[in-house]
């Protein structure tokens, strides 16, 4: 999830486990807590675009993590806050719950978390979008609320946990959405005769109202878009696989770590000397019904210095009008 997102749910956390102690001191640390594991971003700077794109969400989002760091942590904050009623263990626990709760969370997006590492497996129940302000602004309203009352009140610890029942209702919800919708692009594809190998269901941007399904057939992939308010068939566009353009490269480790990456959800195109290489699961650009951009897409350039892979840079050009026709989509056809 945002960093917002998540620096809320640390926040409201911290409150939960040590706030009738330390009072605002809780929301504080949890914050930082809710924090550390998205660092991992930082890879980017030292480590290579493949690299970095597999660390994302690994190490530092795993129960290991949690377990290794809590106590560090909990120590460097006992010794800042000595004069607090605090003991080390609390704020060990505190921290354990903070780190904990924020890959608990990101497993519900398409990206996921490699919440067992070292074990290689990701998991992504892909039913929220990274941000949802339906899930973040009812949360952190409730949060302001108790950060306001004094650190005795028995309001705050209401407000408190009306925000992480409501926050944690929504997600439930979102999964029973997303059940609904699978049902319905399951039931489009019945309809219209498409015999598909796999299906893969996520919402779209900012809300569980409207969803998006990559289906898996022979030569291609097929890309739908449905909303609770449509009152027509669910309709199709067609991306060609075109794996076989990446030839011999299909074996080598950069690439072959891109597939894994991907899990299989890929397109491979040709622009120039380049290969366009295409992760399909986090969707298009746009819901334009013209678009052929997707939003991670990953250059890969025989060079001097050996097979380079980049990520395709993306302009604000790009995202041009997508509020508005996510909007009007969620409005239904």
């Amino acid at each position: 999830m945002d960093s917002l997102t998540q620096i809320v749910l640390g926040a409201a956390v911290g409150e939960a486990v040590l706030g009738k102690k330390v009072g605002n001191k809780a929301m504080l640390y949890g914050a930082i807590a809710g924090t550390i594991p998205d660092l991992d971003v930082l890879t980017r700077y030292f480590v290579d675009t493949v690299t970095a794109t597999e660390w994302h969400r690994g190490f530092s989002h795993s129960i290991f993590f949690s377990i290794l760091f809590a106590p560090i942590f909990g120590w460097l904050i006992w010794k800042i806050n000595k004069k607090s009623k605090a003991t080390f263990k609390d704020w060990s626990w505190l921290m354990f719950w903070g780190l904990f709760t924020h890959p608990i969370l990101d497993a519900f997006t398409t990206w996921g978390t490699q919440l067992f590492w070292p074990f290689k497996m990701r998991l992504a129940f892909q039913n929220i979008f990274v941000i949802d302000p339906l899930y973040t602004l009812p949360f952190l309203i409730f949060l302001i609320l108790a950060m306001r009352q004094k650190r005795t009140s028995p309001r705050r610890r209401i407000y408190n946990r009306w925000g992480l029942f409501l926050s944690s209702t929504y997600l439930l919800i979102s999964l029973l959405l997303k059940g609904f919708a699978y049902k319905h692009f399951a039931d489009g594809l019945t309809a219209q005769g498409i015999v598909y190998e796999e299906m893969d269901v996520r919402p779209a941007p900012f809300t569980t109202l409207l969803w998006t399904a990559n289906v898996d057939t022979q030569d291609a992939y097929l890309i739908g878009n449905y909303s609770f308010f449509d009152a027509k068939p669910i309709t199709f566009s067609s991306y060609s696989k075109n794996h076989e353009l990446l030839g011999s490269l299909a074996t080598n480790d950069k690439v072959a770590r891109l597939i894994d990456i991907t899990e299989g959800w890929f397109t491979v195109s040709q622009q120039d000397e380049k290969l366009l290489f295409s992760d399909l699961r986090f969707g298009l650009l746009s819901l334009k019904p013209d678009e052929t951009k997707f939003a991670f897409t990953y250059e890969i350039e025989n060079t001097e210095n050996g097979l380079q892979v980049t990520e395709a840079p993306k302009t604000p050009s790009d995202a041009e009008g997508l509020l508005e026709s996510l909007w009007n989509r969620i409005l239904g056809i």
